[in-house]
C-alpha cells in the first residue's frame, strides 16, 4: 500500500515497518478492539505528500484489501517482558464487567505496558544510577576491603600518596586526552587552543563530580559512588566524541581507586571506634568484678575476725560447744575466702547466661553472653535499661571455670544464626531457648535449672493497651 503506513491501535503490538496484512488475516482474539472509527491507514509524512487517506472498515476484524508481498509476516503476538505490568483475568471479568469496560481496562493495560517499556529505555539511554543506597548495601552484602590495611593511619598515608599522584596528572596536563589536529576557522593554533580550554571545563566537571562521590561516600558503600563516577566518564566521552576528547582511563582509575580507599578508611575507621567503644566496655566491667571482688574479700575477712574473736571467748570460757559451732562457721567462711581468691585470680572463670526479651526481639532471638560479675543477675539488669522497652528474661545462669571456652562454643555452634553477620561481637542469635538448652546441656551435661518459657510480665501486660498492636 504505497504512501500509506499501517496505524496500530492502543493495545496492540506494533508490527515492522512495511507490514501489511495478509489475505484472511484477523486480530489476535486477545488483543483489545479498536477504538470506534478508526482508521487503520494513515498517509506517509502526515499527508504532505497529497495521499487522501484510505477509509476501511474501523472494526479490529477488518482485513486490508491490498494484497500484501509473499513475505508478508503476520502481527507477532503481545509478550510481557519482566517487570512489565500484569494483565488481570478479562476474560474471567467480562461476565462482570460489560464489554466497554472490558475494552477500556485492555487498553488501560496495554497503555501502561507502553509507558513502562518506554521508561526502562529512557532510564537504559540516559545512564541513570540507583542511588540507593539501602538496596545497595543489601546487594553488596558484607563489606570487603579493596586494600586490606592493618589501621586507619596507613589507609590516610596512601590516600595522601594517591592523591599527590592525581594532582601530578592535572598539572602535566594528561588528565583529559585530547587531540591536537583540531582546526577552527583553518586555524591549528585557535584548535588547540579551544580544545585546551574546552578540556579544562570537561576536568572540572569530571572533578566535580568525583569530589562530589567522596564527599557523600557512605562507610561499607563504595558501588554506587564507582558507577556515579563511571556514568559520568561516559557522559564526557559523548560530549568529546566529536573534538576526540575524554579522560584518561588512568586518571579515572586513581580515582576509582581513591574512592576504594576512602571507603575502606571509613569503614577501618569504624571498626576501630567499634573496637574501642567494647574495649572500654570491657574494662569497665573488669573494674566492676574486681570491686565487686575486693568488696567481698573484705566483707569476709571480717567476718572470719569476728567469728575467730568469738570463738577465742567461747574457748576461754570453757564453752567448748559453742566454740565448735564456731569453727564450722569459720570453716566456711575459709572456703568462701577460697572462692573469691580463685575467682580475683582466674580470669576465666563466671557465668554464662541465655536471655530473651521477647517484646523487643520477637520469640526467636536470644542473646548468649558472659560475665564474670558476682550477682550476674547485675549485668542482666544492665542489658535491660532504657535501650530497650521491656526488661530481659533469664533463661540460664551456668557458672563454668572456663566461661570463656563455653561461650565460645555456644557462639560457634549457633555461628550460622547470628543475626549481626557484620559484628561478630553482637551477641544475638535467632535461636529459641529450647535449641540452646539442647546444646548447653551436650556441652556441660545436666541442666539443674533452665527456664524455657520467658515470663515477659511487662510485654503481656502492656500489649493489650497499645492502639495499633503489631502483626504476628
Amino acid at each position: 500500500m504505497d504512501g500509506h503506513a499501517f496505524n496500530t491501535p492502543p493495545g496492540w503490538p506494533k508490527p515492522p515497518p512495511g507490514w501489511v496484512p495478509p489475505d484472511g488475516w484477523k486480530p489476535d482474539q486477545r488483543w483489545p478492539a479498536a477504538p470506534p472509527e478508526w482508521v487503520f491507514w494513515t498517509p506517509l509524512n502526515g499527508g504532505d505528500d497529497g495521499l487522501e487517506p484510505a477509509t476501511h472498515p474501523t472494526t479490529s476484524s477488518a482485513a486490508s484489501p491490498l494484497s500484501p508481498p509473499s513475505d508478508s509476516a503476520p502481527l507477532p503476538p503481545p509478550v510481557l517482558a519482566a517487570g512489565s505490568v500484569a494483565s488481570p483475568d478479562l476474560p474471567a471479568l467480562e461476565g462482570k464487567l460489560g464489554n466497554d469496560q472490558v475494552r477500556d481496562l485492555r487498553a488501560e493495560i496495554a497503555n501502561l505496558q507502553s509507558q513502562l517499556r518506554d521508561l526502562k529505555e529512557q532510564t537504559a539511554s540516559t545512564g541513570v544510577v540507583d542511588l540507593n543506597d539501602e538496596r545497595v548495601l543489601q546487594e553488596v552484602g558484607i563489606y570487603t576491603y579493596h586494600h586490606p590495611l592493618e589501621n586507619s593511619e596507613e589507609f590516610r598515608n596512601r590516600l595522601h600518596d594517591l592523591q599527590d599522584r592525581i594532582k601530578q596528572f592535572v598539572l602535566n596536563g594528561e588528565a583529559i586526552l585530547k587531540s591536537d589536529m583540531f582546526t577552527f576557522n583553518n586555524s591549528l593554533a585557535k584548535g588547540r587552543k579551544m580544545t585546551s580550554d574546552f578540556s579544562k571545563l570537561m576536568l572540572r566537571a569530571y572533578n566535580s563530580e568525583a569530589d562530589s562521590c567522596v564527599r557523600s561516600l557512605r562507610a561499607g558503600n563504595v558501588v554506587t559512588a564507582e558507577r556515579r563516577l563511571e556514568a559520568s566518564v561516559t557522559s564526557i566521552a559523548k560530549l568529546g566524541a566529536m573534538m576526540k576528547m575524554k579522560v584518561n582511563p588512568a586518571y579515572h582509575a586513581l580515582r576509582i581507586e581513591e574512592l576504594q580507599l576512602t571507603a575502606d578508611f571509613a569503614m577501618k575507621v569504624q571498626e576501630e571506634r567499634e573496637e574501642a567503644r567494647e574495649e572500654r566496655e570491657r574494662l569497665r566491667e573488669e573494674r566492676k568484678v574486681e570491686q565487686e571482688i575486693a568488696a567481698e574479700r573484705e566483707r569476709l575477712d571480717k567476718e572470719r575476725a569476728h567469728f575467730a574473736n568469738a570463738m577465742k571467748a567461747l574457748q576461754a570460757s570453757g564453752d567448748d560447744d559453742g566454740a565448735a559451732g564456731l569453727a564450722a562457721k569459720l570453716a566456711a567462711l575459709d572456703e568462701a575466702i577460697a572462692q573469691n581468691d580463685f575467682r580475683a585470680a582466674n580470669i576465666r572463670a563466671g557465668y554464662v547466661y541465655v536471655i530473651s526479651n521477647v517484646g523487643a526481639f520477637g520469640h526467636n532471638m536470644v542473646k548468649i553472653g558472659m560475665t564474670r560479675r558476682l550477682e550476674p543477675l547485675d549485668r542482666v539488669r544492665e542489658l535491660g535499661d532504657a535501650s530497650v522497652p521491656f526488661p530481659f528474661d533469664v533463661h540460664a545462669i551456668y557458672f563454668s571455670e572456663d566461661a570463656v571456652t563455653l561461650e565460645n562454643q555456644l557462639h560457634h555452634a549457633f555461628g550460622e544464626h547470628r543475626v549481626n553477620r557484620v559484628n561478630e561481637r553482637r551477641e544475638f542469635f535467632f535461636a529459641t531457648p529450647q535449641q540452646v538448652r539442647v546444646v548447653l546441656a551436650e556441652k556441660v551435661g545436666n541442666l539443674l535449672e533452665f527456664t524455657e518459657q520467658p515470663e515477659s510480665t511487662q510485654y503481656l501486660q502492656s500489649k493489650k493497651y497499645w492502639s495499633t498492636p503489631p502483626e504476628a
